[in-house]
């Protein structure tokens, strides 16, 4: 998979943008982002949350769980983890985006005067921010950047970031959101571990980029990975694939190239032996055996 953070680091030509640290701001603009869209779906990961604002344009988030469409004047929190973006190729998506390190956030909020009150513990990986008009006049601001010919000085930049993490989190409406950043603050982290493995095994990661997005070293994460699943995470990872690929084939009746890819395997080869091996059937007779019961 495509590691977005990268890849926007190493296309200045297309975006322009300011760093700050392993932070990150950028435009994106839309004439220039389509031509980077070479197919109608991308599989794309970050080890970094990010936050953007639409100022153009329509995009779908498919994650584990959830497809997200996001269009038009939309502000949205994701987090860090894997997604396909489905791409709308007649038309570009312009937008304002941030990628902000969970350490970062964890900075800035610690500085808060009064701690975070949660009130939810459902997370999504996709949030729609609240549009208040704090948030508006901050990207309003942000805007000015763009248009001059100079670079903010990266002090002012930090500052910028501080300001986004203190607007959104000091909003009653964002309460996924406020949720997500005190799981960063105090959630053990075997959940924090278990979390990111239960919505991103359907992806096609390495364990090394697990790790990274588990915030451990790959032999750290291969150690805690075994205390709380009991199994290694190569074994663990294939058996939630295969049954993420059975739901996939017999409720949502997609094809074996579909399931392939939606579940993680690398190929349509590897996918159908590794499904004959565990259940006895090739996946086409699977599928087809569905199809007659149904």
């Amino acid at each position: 998979m495509v590691n977005f953070y990268e890849r926007v680091l190493l296309n200045p030509s297309y975006y322009r943008q300011f760093n700050c640290s392993d932070s990150l701001i950028t435009v994106f603009n839309c004439p220039l982002e389509a031509r980077l869209m070479k197919s109608r779906f991308a599989d794309l990961w970050t080890h970094y949350n990010y936050l953007f604002y639409v100022i153009d344009g329509r995009k779908i988030w498919h994650t584990a769980h959830q497809a997200y469409d996001i269009g038009k004047e939309t502000c949205v929190f994701v987090r860090k983890g894997a997604w396909i973006f489905e791409n709308f190729l007649d038309n570009g998506f312009c937008v304002v985006l941030f990628f902000i390190p969970d350490d970062f956030i964890c900075k800035t909020l610690k500085a808060r005067s009064r701690p975070l009150q949660t009130t939810t513990r459902h997370i999504p990986p996709v949030m729609i921010l609240d549009k208040s008009d704090t948030l508006s006049a901050f990207f309003l601001s942000i805007s000015s950047y763009f248009s001059e010919a100079h670079e903010p000085d990266s002090s002012l930049l930090e500052l910028k970031f501080k300001e986004l993490i203190l607007t959104i989190a000091g909003n009653p409406n964002n309460a996924e959101l406020v949720s997500y950043f005190c799981s960063l603050l105090d959630e053990p982290q075997h959940v924090s571990l278990q979390r990111v493995m239960d919505e991103n095994y359907c992806f096609n990661l390495k364990l090394e980029e697990y790790a990274q997005l588990s915030n451990r070293s790959l032999s750290t994460f291969k150690r805690d990975f075994q205390k709380v699943y009991k199994t290694a995470p190569g074994k663990w990872l294939l058996e939630q694939r295969l049954n993420h690929a059975v739901r996939l084939l017999r409720e949502r009746h997609k094809t074996i190239s579909e399931a392939t890819f939606e579940s993680g395997f690398e190929s349509v080869s590897h996918f159908s032996r590794s499904f004959k091996e565990r259940f006895g059937v090739t996946p086409s007779a699977f599928r087809q055996e569905g199809s007659l019961h149904s």
